[in-house]
C-alpha cells in the first residue's frame, strides 16, 4: 500500500493537500448551512432518514403535499407552527435538504479521491490510516445527525435535545481538525519542531477549543443566550451563586437544563481559551521571536480574541442569527488555526531529524527548560 509514497521524503502530493484542504472547506460548510438549518427551525422539516432516496426532493405538488403532512404530524407544527403554509414550509425544508445533500457530497468527496490517490500509492500507510479512522467518524456523524433529529420529533419537543446537538456539533469539529492534522502533516519538506515548553502548550489548545465548541452547541441547543443577555456580570453579578447554578434536580442535569450554569460553562471556558492563548503567544515571541512558531501562536491568539469579542456582541445583542451564525462559522476557523499551529509546532519530518530552530538560534533554550 502507497509504496511510491513511503518512498518520497516531500509528504504527500500536492494534488492530495489539495483534496484535504477542498474536504475540510467543505467540512466548514456543512458545519456553516447546519448552523442556518438549526437558526431558522428547520432542522425538523423533514421527518425520516433516507440516506440514498433522499437525495431526490420532493418534485410534485403530491410529493409536497405527502411531506408537508408528515411535518403537520410533528410537535413542532403543533405547538410553534400551526397554520403554517406550504411556502413556507418549502422554505424549511429548502434548509435541511440542502444540509442533508451537503452531507452525501461531503462523503462523496472524501471517499472517491481517498479510493484513488490509495491505488495510485499517493497516500502515506500512516496517512491512510487516519483517513480512514475519520472515515468512520464520518458515517458516525451521519447516524448522530438522525438521533439528534428523532430527538426533536418526540411527543413535546419542538427543538432536537441539546446535549444530541452538542455532540453533533463536536464530531464534525473533530473531523475538522483531524482532516487539518493529517494534511498539517503532510507538508512538503522537514520543520523542525518547536521548544518543547511551545510545542506542549500549542497542543492543549485544539482540545481546549473543542471543549468550548462543545459547550457552545449546548447553549445554542438550550437556548441559553437568550437569557442573561449582558457582560462582564450575569444576572447583576460576575458569579452566580450555586443555588442559582444548581437548582435543579438531580444536580447533574444543571450542566444540560440549567441556563445559567450552560451559558456561565461557556463564559468560563472562554476566559480560560483566551488566557492560554495570550500567554502563550507571549510566551512565543519572547522565546522564539521571528519564528513561525510565534507567527502561528500571534495567530491563533488573534483568532480566539476576535471570536471572544464575536461572541460577546452576540450576547449583548441577545444572539441575531447573523452573528449567531458568524460565531459557529468563526469558530471553526479558530479550531483550523490551533489544530495547524499545534501540529506544525511538532515538526514535520522529512528526511534527517534536525532540531527546533529556536534551539539552533539559542542553545542555551533547551537547558533552560523551554
Amino acid at each position: 500500500m502507497g509504496a511510491r509514497a513511503e518512498r518520497g521524503t516531500g509528504g504527500a502530493s500536492s494534488a492530495v493537500r489539495l483534496w484535504l484542504a477542498v474536504v475540510a472547506a467543505l467540512v466548514i460548510a456543512m458545519v456553516a448551512v447546519g448552523g442556518a438549518t438549526r437558526l431558522t427551525g428547520s432542522g425538523l422539516s423533514i421527518t425520516e432518514w433516507r440516506p440514498v432516496t433522499g437525495v431526490i426532493p420532493p418534485l410534485s405538488d403530491a410529493d409536497w403535499a405527502a411531506e408537508f403532512a408528515k411535518y403537520r404530524d410533528t410537535p413542532q407544527y403543533a405547538i410553534l407552527n400551526q397554520g403554517m403554509g406550504l411556502s413556507a414550509f418549502k422554505v424549511l425544508y429548502g434548509w435541511e435538504w440542502g444540509h442533508r445533500l451537503l452531507g452525501r457530497v461531503l462523503g462523496l468527496v472524501f471517499f472517491l479521491p481517498l479510493l484513488v490517490f490509495w491505488w495510485k500509492g499517493l497516500i502515506r500507510r500512516r496517512l491512510g490510516w487516519g483517513l480512514l479512522a475519520l472515515g468512520l467518524l464520518g458515517g458516525l456523524q451521519g447516524a448522530i445527525g438522525w438521533i439528534m433529529v428523532a430527538s426533536g420529533l418526540q411527543p413535546g419537543m419542538t427543538a432536537v435535545a441539546p446535549l444530541k446537538l452538542a455532540l453533533h456539533l463536536t464530531t464534525a469539529s473533530l473531523i475538522l481538525a483531524g482532516l487539518v492534522w493529517l494534511a498539517a502533516g503532510e507538508r512538503p519538506g522537514a520543520l523542525a519542531p518547536a521548544p518543547s515548553r511551545l510545542r506542549a502548550t500549542a497542543l492543549i489548545l485544539p482540545p481546549l477549543v473543542l471543549a468550548q465548541i462543545f459547550l457552545g452547541g449546548l447553549v445554542a441547543g438550550s437556548h441559553a443566550g437568550l437569557v442573561y443577555n449582558t457582560w462582564p456580570d450575569m444576572d447583576g453579578v460576575l458569579i452566580p451563586s450555586a443555588d442559582h447554578l444548581f437548582a435543579v434536580r438531580p444536580w447533574i442535569e444543571n450542566f444540560v437544563d440549567n441556563h445559567m450554569l450552560v451559558q456561565f460553562d461557556h463564559r468560563l471556558v472562554a476566559y480560560l481559551l483566551l488566557a492560554v492563548a495570550l500567554l502563550h503567544a507571549a510566551d512565543a515571541v519572547i522565546a522564539a521571536r521571528g519564528t513561525a512558531v510565534a507567527r502561528r501562536a500571534l495567530v491563533v491568539a488573534a483568532f480566539v480574541l476576535a471570536q471572544a469579542g464575536l461572541g460577546i456582541a452576540t450576547l449583548l445583542l441577545a444572539v441575531p442569527l447573523w452573528a449567531a451564525l458568524a460565531h459557529q462559522v468563526l469558530a471553526m476557523f479558530v479550531l483550523t488555526a490551533a489544530t495547524i499551529h499545534a501540529r506544525l509546532s511538532r515538526g514535520v519530518t522529512a528526511g534527517a531529524a534536525v532540531k527546533p530552530a529556536a534551539e539552533r538560534a539559542y542553545p542555551g533554550l533547551a537547558a533552560r527548560g523551554a
